[in-house]
Order: C-alpha cells, then sequence, then structure tokens
C-alpha cells in the first residue's frame, strides 16, 4: 500500500514537463542494462510480415508506388494504433510508463556495442578471420580481404553511423511524439535497412522506404554530428563535417561519420568493395589510420552524445516547470 500511495503522490505532484524526459532516460536505461528482448521482439515479427509484403507486392509494374503502398500498409497502421493505445492510457505516470517501454523497444544502442565490442575483441587476440566474420554483421561492405586496419574503419564507420540510426533517430522523434514517435522511426529504418538497397531487386520498390527514412533523418543526423563534435575535438569535427560530408553519397550519413571521425581524430572512409566492385568513397576526418583500440572510444563517443542528449531533454523539461 505505502508503494501505491507514493507512486500516486509522485503522479500527481510531479510537472507534466518533466515526465517525458524521465521517460526518455528510463527507455536509455532500460537498453543500457537488459539490450534486445531475447525473445518475442516486436521488430521480429515486423521484419517477417515486411517480408512477406514485399514478396506480394514487389511484382510487375509501378513498382515505386506498390513501395509506397507497401510501406504505408506496415507503418501507419503500427503508428496509428500506438498513439490510440497511448491516448487511452490515464494521462501522467502510467502513460509515461508506456512511452518508455516503447523507446525502449525502438533503441538499439546495447546490440550496436555488442557487435562493435565482439569485433574489438577478436582483434585484440589476433583473430583476423573473425573479426572479418564479424564486422561483416555490421556493414554492407565485403570484409574477406580486409586487414586489422580496415575492420576497425569499418566497424568505426558503421558505429558512428547507427549511432544514429539506432539511438538517435528514435529519441529525436520520441522528444517530438513521444512513444508513437519512437516506434514510427524504427519501423521506417526497419524498412529502410531492408528495402533501401540500389540493386535491381530494390532499386524502385525500397525507394520510398529510401526517401521516408533520408526525411526522418534529416534533422536528428545533423544534431548528432552536432553531438559528435562537442564531444570531442569540436574545431576538427565541425570542419570536417563542413568540408566532407557534402561529399559523401548519402545526405545524412555524411554528416554523422565525417563529424564522428574527426572528433576521435581519425582517418576513414576510402575505398571500399561493395558486391564485388570498388567504390572510391571520399575520405573522412582526419589523423592516424583507426586500430582495434579505437572502437572502444567510438562507443565512448557515442554514449557520452546520448547523455547530452538526455541532460539537454532534462534540462528543458526543468526550464518548462
Amino acid at each position: 500500500m505505502p508503494t501505491v500511495i507514493s507512486l500516486s503522490l509522485l503522479a500527481t505532484e510531479m510537472p507534466t514537463s518533466l515526465l517525458l524526459p524521465l521517460a526518455a532516460i528510463v527507455g536509455a536505461g532500460l537498453d543500457r542494462l537488459l539490450g534486445e528482448p531475447g525473445r518475442w521482439h516486436p521488430l521480429v515479427g515486423f521484419g517477417v510480415l515486411a517480408s512477406a509484403c514485399e514478396r506480394a507486392l514487389n511484382t510487375g509494374e509501378r513498382r515505386r508506388l506498390r513501395g509506397l503502398l507497401a510501406w504505408g500498409l506496415l507503418v501507419l497502421p503500427g503508428v496509428v494504433i500506438t498513439l490510440l493505445f497511448l491516448l487511452a492510457m490515464p494521462p501522467g505516470l502510467p502513460r509515461s510508463l508506456i512511452d518508455a517501454v516503447l523507446l525502449y523497444l525502438a533503441l538499439g544502442g546495447c546490440s550496436l556495442g555488442e557487435h562493435a565490442r565482439r569485433v574489438a575483441d577478436d582483434l585484440a587476440k589476433g583473430d583476423l578471420g573473425a573479426a572479418r566474420r564479424h564486422v561483416g554483421w555490421m556493414v554492407s561492405r565485403q570484409t574477406e580481404e580486409l586487414d586489422s586496419t580496415g575492420v576497425a574503419s569499418a566497424c568505426i564507420e558503421s558505429t558512428l553511423e547507427n549511432g544514429n540510426d539506432a539511438v538517435f533517430g528514435a529519441l529525436f522523434w520520441f522528444a517530438l511524439l513521444g512513444g508513437a514517435g519512437a516506434v514510427l522511426f524504427r519501423l521506417a529504418n526497419t524498412l529502410d535497412a531492408m528495402w533501401g538497397y540500389r540493386n535491381q531487386r530494390f532499386n524502385e520498390f525500397g525507394c520510398a522506404a529510401a526517401r521516408i527514412d533520408d526525411l526522418l533523418n534529416l534533422v536528428p543526423a545533423r544534431l548528432t554530428a552536432l553531438s559528435y563534435a562537442m564531444c570531442g575535438r569540436t574545431r576538427v569535427a565541425l570542419r570536417c563535417w563542413r568540408e566532407q560530408a557534402p561529399r559523401w553519397k548519402s545526405p545524412n550519413a555524411g554528416p554523422v561519420m565525417a563529424a564522428g571521425a574527426g572528433s576521435l581524430g581519425l582517418a576513414l572512409g576510402g575505398p571500399a568493395v561493395y558486391h564485388g566492385r570498388l567504390e572510391e568513397r571520399p575520405r573522412l576526418g582526419e589523423g592516424r589510420p583507426a586500430c582495434g583500440e579505437d572502437i572502444a572510444r567510438a562507443l565512448t563517443l557515442v554514449r557520452r552524445s546520448l547523455l547530452l542528449w538526455l541532460a539537454v531533454l532534462l534540462a528543458w523539461g526543468l526550464l518548462r516547470a
């Protein structure tokens, strides 16, 4: 009974402007402590449904329109149902707890760290074969011929880019729209990861998923780049962002990786092999080549940036209280 009473008092006395920031802290904390659910993760079922939808609709003519229809059928019902469910909940603490759980399910920071640390451990042990195999789980480039520097660079690039995709993008939309915003971003980003390839199968069908993901990431990616700059070598990071990002083919990955590489004082980017073809990618950052120990530094940069975001959200809530 005392616990129930204390929670009731907390819900009535806490300023409403603090509920969303505290829900963000709880959601990020759950991701940090628990990681992704081992079983019954909603995204697993969503991925199965998305694959079935793609097989049914990715045929015939007008594939761009079919891809847009598939995106709407998969994403919009989930967002609407989430929003209606949240609106049906009592305002205050109960709704904020649901928001926190939804954010937790939308975040992938712990999983990102596990993948990156696995590669770092392989390099520390001198097991280049395992490092190549494990970094291949994180990137789409071919990894069979990479040396240790190439493996470390690929892992760090993925860590920096996915810091936005797995953490900050979801947190940004959560700050705007609560749990429904986090769900919107995670579902849209998942479809981009599944369909956003420039190959024969997805070039037309996946166009809508890729463009919508670019739009949803437009602001979060630049805030992520700014966060990386503020949590490291700020001047170098900002200069790399300004000079190098426009040359990168992805409008959102460019600022994130250029600023992150500059913040870490590393030289990333450069040529890479994709699907048997050598691509001459621009250089990112400045400094020495990457090594296995730098993977931990990249994860620390992401973690510090997350703390910065949470502190800003909390400060904004306090100012409005």
